[in-house]
């Protein structure tokens, strides 16, 4: 493959050091390239404690389903329904458990469901500086220049709050951001030494798609990354190289893929995850093109405003740099696209766009840092007092949204676990109701501890109402899980409650009384025709005012404290006081 303009060399540089002072000062340049964003992503990781939101919860009761032999079940002995969206997470955990790192028991007092995912996600934040600096390498000349703007586009990535709540979430981001991070990194440095038609590197490109379109849907626009850069540097009389490259690529991240779906469709009949049924995700239309605006507040009007700039003024400055950077931009633009087609998200600071920060915070630096050389001596002086002020504004900006989501963050898992899981636990041993169903909007939490069957009122990861979901039928929904699955509790709460219409149904008030109702709309329900003894019932009433409420509060008031072990049918996270 030849592109438009040469790629970057570098010459040997004069006075290199021979030998071990040779080596010392590689390792050196790395350790700033790689040690600085990753020790800067573990303290602002740090900062959300042990908190993981509920939603993680889901992948991790299939991984111990799994990893014990029962099967792709929520629970054992539950129905298969393929209730998540990031196959090649749920496999590393898997893998994770069989080696005892996972779902295992605790490091230090502190459970190994908690540490081992914020362990990966770090060892992925490390990973992504990693392809930082390869992609530095070949767009900044000099070993210890393209380490410090590695190391200073990593380190503002890892300070954006939206990027490091989601890395140390539970949920599949650190993997999904690593994955695309190395696929830039490959064809970056594919396009620097003139191999981009190679057919390992092709086929490199297409697994790595891959294994994005199988940590989450969206990661599926990664099929196309290197088809477009072989196009965007396509040059007369490489027609036929670039399109057998191309193929091979695709047929590289077909054969992967392609074997999931049809072990999805032989298993569960669907050609996409029920979570996709249930969210009723649509192709989509024309409105999704200003989407993709939204995510500028997040990290502020100015610091975008100048990366927008230095990239503007990159590519009108010739040079080496510009097909890099171009295929930069085509992985950042796949980004946007993905972030823009998925349904808007309810779990705040915009989960989806992961990628985008990696990917475009990189290519801001590397552009900022391409102009600088250009610029006279004043101009050097106006544009560092401009940056130092976006960096101080912006810190403050960050500080304030890190600190508001560490007080207040999404659905914490343990207090799912404490008020879904080990409180009907609790309850069930009062009234003698041992085992059974219960029926829950939040099921992460629930499924890691409930010794009851998860029915979950999303849909998630219970198909028939997924499709109610799908079809806006909760007429239907009350009709199925009030007549035929029956549970033995119910719990429901604010949105929930409203938008499923439980509680204003009338067969709800005449088959269920309640255990405790903490407000009009949220509270627990036992089925009336199971509370043969009244008394029992006023014991739960009473262990619930007394105990569970006040220990869910607590759980909610302090959400990144730990819960105890997470295991079926415990109640060990009622009595967790820190």
């Amino acid at each position: 493959m030849v592109v438009s303009e040469s790629p970057v060399r570098h010459a040997a540089e004069p006075g290199r050091p021979a030998g071990r002072r040779a080596l010392a000062a590689r390792v050196a340049a790395w350790a700033v390239a790689v040690g600085i964003p990753t020790v800067v992503l573990a303290c602002h990781m740090a900062l959300y404690g042990r908190w993981l939101v509920d939603d993680a919860g889901i992948t991790f009761a299939y991984a111990r389903s799994i990893a014990a032999g029962a099967g792709p079940v929520l629970q054992p002995g539950a129905v298969p329904v393929e209730g998540w969206s990031n196959p090649s997470w749920l496999a590393l955990l898997v893998l994770a458990s069989a080696a005892g790192l996972f779902d295992s028991g605790s490091w230090s007092g502190v459970s190994d469901l908690v540490l081992f995912p914020k362990a990966a996600a770090l060892a992925c934040g490390a990973g992504v500086a990693v392809a930082f600096h390869l992609i530095a390498r070949e767009i900044v000349p000099g070993r210890w220049r393209a380490a410090v703007v590695s190391a200073v586009a990593g380190a503002l990535v890892a300070a954006v709050p939206s990027y490091a709540v989601w890395m140390a979430s539970g949920l599949e981001n650190p993997l999904l951001v690593l994955v695309t991070s190395v696929l830039a990194a490959t064809l970056v440095r594919a396009v620097a030494r003139d191999r981009l038609a190679a057919p390992g590197v092709a086929v490199t490109a297409g697994l790595l798609a891959a294994t994005a379109a199988l940590t989450r849907p969206d990661g599926l626009v990664y099929a196309v990354a290197y088809p477009l850069v072989a196009l965007l540097l396509l040059r007369r009389g490489t027609l036929r190289r670039v399109a057998a490259a191309a193929t091979l690529s695709v047929v590289a991240f077909a054969v992967p893929y392609g074997a999931y779906l049809a072990w999805r469709l032989a298993t569960f009949g669907l050609w996409v995850p029920n979570t996709a049924v249930a969210k009723a995700q649509e192709l989509p239309g024309l409105s999704v093109l200003d989407r993709p605006v939204e995510l500028v507040p997040v990290v502020g009007w100015l610091p975008v405003s100048l990366a927008v700039g230095a990239l503007g003024a990159a590519f009108l400055r010739p040079g080496r740099h510009r097909p890099l950077l171009a295929v930069l931009l085509v992985l950042l633009a796949l980004a946007l696209g993905a972030y823009a087609v998925l349904e808007p998200d309810w779990m705040g600071l915009q989960r989806f766009a992961t990628p985008v920060w990696a990917l475009g915070g990189l290519a801001g630096v590397l552009a900022a840092e391409r102009m600088a050389g250009a610029l006279t001596g004043r101009g050097r002086t106006v544009a560092a007092l401009l940056v130092a002020a976006t960096l101080v504004l912006s810190a403050s900006s960050w500080w304030h949204i890190a600190r508001g989501f560490r007080n207040g963050p999404t659905v914490p898992l343990c207090a799912i676990a404490v008020g879904m899981g080990a409180a009907p636990n609790a309850f069930g041993d009062i009234l003698g109701v041992r085992s059974g169903r219960i029926a829950t909007p939040d099921v992460g939490g629930t499924a890691l501890t409930s010794r009851y069957e998860v029915v979950d009122l999303a849909g998630l990861v219970s198909a028939p109402l997924a499709r109610f979901h799908a079809d806006g039928d909760m007429a239907g929904l009350r009709d199925h899980l009030l007549d035929e699955v029956r549970p033995e509790f119910i719990e429901v709460h604010g949105n929930w409650t409203r938008g499923t219409g439980l509680l204003a149904d009338p067969r709800t008030a005449q088959r269920y009384l309640p255990v405790l109702m903490v407000s009009p709309d949220s509270g627990y329900l036992v089925r009336r025709d199971l509370v043969t003894d009244p008394a029992r019932l006023v014991a739960a009433t009473a262990y619930a005012e007394r105990v569970t409420q006040p220990r869910r509060a607590a759980a909610s008031a302090a959400p990144r404290s730990g819960c105890g072990s997470l295991r079926p049918g415990s109640t060990e996270a009622l009595s967790v006081t820190r």
